[in-house]
């Protein structure tokens, strides 16, 4: 059933007012309507492109941010070539304070097209199936979504089943713009200096590369990047990459015996070597894997890539030294130089770089509470930009964004959620002003 879904054009007039209500929380259409004028770029990354920002269209809407935070007021504004945008906020007290920053990321996955992104709203969403596509039968069920339900009643912003939506990350680019012109239109919350950061490409897992902390000049910050309401980050996997290339012998197969060396099956008999259960598909929690990512080959030469992952820092060192176990073993068997294997470190669980400052964790929960949000301290089976910035010298935990079912045509995120991150943000800056006695 098409229920109350409509198309959000009229959401567009040129002279509509926007105005703030005394309870705290933007009106809903100051802060959708942001969030609308975002998802209209695409800025869908790419991991062949091998420069920064990996496409184009992520420097145009860095440009169009640049505008917009100039229009606001906000200083100290910088769009470097690689498509890092920052700018700040100033204080208002004199009183010594440290600097936080927010940060969220301009890019789309490359999963799925962010080209003519064609947003619709569910008013009061009743538990229903939401049809996105009557023609191509796409369909948003809770049959399939079962998170829907926890939305019931509250107001969605869905696609139109052709695109992903973009709430990643742009619900948090809109989140952070708008709580920093909430806090400029009340100037009675004090607050200290604020740093925002934009940064493109962290879809593809390049987002932290060329982020100069040094020049952000933050204490502390926070990504922007959660999903559900009340997420609270400051742990994430430990992650490796490994590609194993195998070499092989072919001969003609009907004289191929005690001659011929199939890398296809030499490949196969390493994968079988690996625990069978310790995939994605067979894990939770904290529980770590091994997971094939990509596998090519012919007789001559066969490589197959993997991506490990373990919240433990001494289990993922163990899952690394068993890959390169594995490759001595086929290559005993086979002959030296059967399998090579190239293996790196992308990034680390940032929970040992947040653990001596606890207190941006506090600050956080806390704001989430007097936000009206309930915090849901749990670990990324995953990465963030803020894992990476934590190793290079910024403290950085993730903060829920509202949206669900990223990468794909059943992206969502319901207003409310949004309307609470934001509200997280100011609160957070607000507490950081009332807690802290020194920078």
């Amino acid at each position: 059933m098409l229920g109350n879904l409509r198309p959000f054009f009229y959401l567009y007039g040129h002279n509509e007012q926007i105005l703030l209500n005394l309870n705290f929380i933007l009106n809903d259409m100051t802060l959708v309507k942001r969030f609308l004028k975002y998802v209209s770029f695409d800025t869908q990354s790419s991991e062949e492109t091998g420069v920064t920002p990996s496409t184009p269209g992520q420097m145009v809407f860095a440009r169009y941010l640049k505008e917009e935070l100039e229009s606001m007021g906000l200083e100290e504004i910088t769009l470097d070539e690689n498509g890092y945008l920052f700018a700040t906020l100033p204080a208002n007290t004199d009183k010594p304070l440290p600097t936080v920053g927010f940060i969220a990321h301009m890019d789309t996955s490359p999963d799925m097209s962010g080209k003519n992104v064609s947003p619709r709203k569910v008013e009061n969403y009743d538990g229903k199936d939401i049809v996105l596509c009557a023609e191509d039968n796409i369909v948003l069920s809770p049959s399939q979504f079962p998170e829907l339900l926890d939305h019931k009643g509250e107001d969605l912003l869905v696609t139109d089943g052709k695109t992903l939506l973009g709430a990643d990350d742009k619900a948090g680019i809109a989140e952070i713009v708008s709580a920093v012109a909430y806090l400029q239109e009340h100037p009675e919350i004090k607050h200290g200096k604020i740093r925002v950061g934009f940064n493109p490409d962290e879809e593809i897992g390049l987002g932290a590369h060329k982020f100069d902390v040094q020049k952000f000049g933050c204490d502390w910050a926070y990504t922007m990047d959660g999903g559900e309401v009340g997420e609270l980050e400051f742990e994430n996997f430990n992650a490796a990459s490994a590609k194993i290339t195998f070499k092989g012998r072919n001969v003609h197969p009907g004289y191929a015996k005690h001659k011929m060396i199939n890398s296809i099956r030499v490949a196969g008999r390493f994968m079988a070597m690996l625990p069978s259960h310790e995939t994605p598909e067979h894990t939770e929690g904290y529980e770590g894997f091994y997971h094939l990512v990509g596998i090519s080959g012919e007789v001559e030469q066969t490589v197959v890539s993997y991506i490990i992952r373990d919240h433990d820092r001494a289990r993922f060192e163990s899952r690394k030294q068993e890959m390169e176990h594995l490759v001595r073993k086929i290559n005993a068997e086979y002959g030296e130089g059967t399998a090579t294997l190239d293996l790196h470190d992308q990034y680390y669980n940032m929970r040992e770089k947040i653990e001596p400052v606890m207190h941006v964790i506090d600050i956080a929960f806390q704001a989430m509470k007097e936000a009206g949000v309930e915090p849901r301290v749990r670990a990324i089976r995953g990465g963030t930009d803020g894992a990476q910035l934590s190793f290079k010298g910024l403290p950085c935990p993730n903060i829920f964004a509202g949206g669900l079912n990223f990468h794909g045509r059943y992206e969502f995120v319901p207003i409310q959620s949004m309307e609470k991150a934001m509200k997280v943000v100011v609160k957070i800056a607000e507490l950081v002003a009332a807690r802290c006695t020194c920078a």
